[in-house]
């Protein structure tokens, strides 16, 4: 599952604290409350200096029309070009200030977090009086629109599933599975032989045996029905079993076992056949 770590926009002391340990939260629902007095104080205070700075506006503005209106005797070119230059940094000066004033407004309405997917809030440590710093994770989000399964198939049975094919996953302690589709599959596993050793020398590990297991190869699986009742926990454990939706007579329980033996036979002494136009093999 995808876990949201929610961090604060802005620093300050915890007031309020509207979430619980494991509560399910929508999306847009307020986490806690950051003390807001001191965001208050500042937005205040940049609309005070917006409403300066379009009055100083207003005066430098009709003063520059004032100078255009006047005749080259009572006026020069000089110093019309200075009254309409104080005018535009009279414009830049307000355009600055409603800046301030729409950073003030965002960091005031920051002051209320708030979950930004719907979840479960899990191992929540946080307590009204705690000091909440800007950009640091303090609760975390189970997001529950972003399960997913991740079954570990052997190396020799990649060439037997494809993409889209029905997936059954019977989670430990349920008797009803849960209904999927294969989505992707991993592309690279990590290799314990590739690590250096000594002189920067490939570091194999004997085996006695000269019997290698088949690598385990995760395959993503998309869940796309869940029986009723059902608890979905990130890290439960299960069997999964792909089927071909398009082979309908291998839905029949005679037809698996006739096939079963011949199948695990023809495996053994020819190898697998993949199927074809499955899985992308883009190099």
């Amino acid at each position: 599952v995808q876990v949201a770590s929610v961090a604060p926009q802005v620093s300050g002391q915890i007031t309020r604290l509207l979430a619980a340990d494991n509560q399910f939260v929508h999306k847009g629902d307020i986490l806690y409350q950051i003390e807001p007095f001191d965001f208050e104080v500042a937005l205040r205070s940049s609309k005070a200096l917006l409403e300066q700075r379009e009055a100083d506006g207003y005066v430098k503005d009709l003063q520059s029309e004032r100078r255009k209106r006047l005749s080259d005797l009572a006026t020069t070119r000089e110093q019309q070009q200075v009254f309409e230059g104080s005018s535009q940094q009279a414009k830049a000066a307000i355009d600055a200030a409603r800046q301030q004033v729409a950073q003030a407004d965002i960091n005031l309405k920051r002051t209320e977090v708030r979950s930004p997917v719907n979840g479960y809030v899990t191992n929540l440590l946080l307590r009204v009086g705690d000091y909440a710093h800007e950009g640091v994770s303090n609760i975390s989000i189970v997001d529950t629109d972003s399960f997913w399964v991740d079954g570990y198939f052997e190396e020799t049975k990649l060439a037997l599933l494809c993409i889209g094919d029905r997936a059954e996953v019977k989670l430990m302690g349920y008797a009803t599975p849960i209904v999927g589709h294969v989505t992707t599959i991993t592309r690279g596993v990590s290799v314990s032989n590739a690590a250096a050793g000594a002189q920067g020398l490939p570091n194999v590990d004997p085996v006695y045996t000269w019997v290698r297991l088949a690598q385990r190869v995760p395959v993503r699986i998309a869940i796309d029905k869940v029986p009723p009742g059902m608890p979905l926990v990130s890290g439960m454990t299960g069997t999964v079993t792909l089927r071909d939706g398009s082979r309908a007579e291998e839905k029949a329980w005679f037809y698996r076992a006739k096939a079963a033996l011949g199948t695990s036979l023809t495996h053994i002494i020819n190898g697998v056949s993949p199927r074809p136009h499955c899985i992308a093999s883009k190099t």
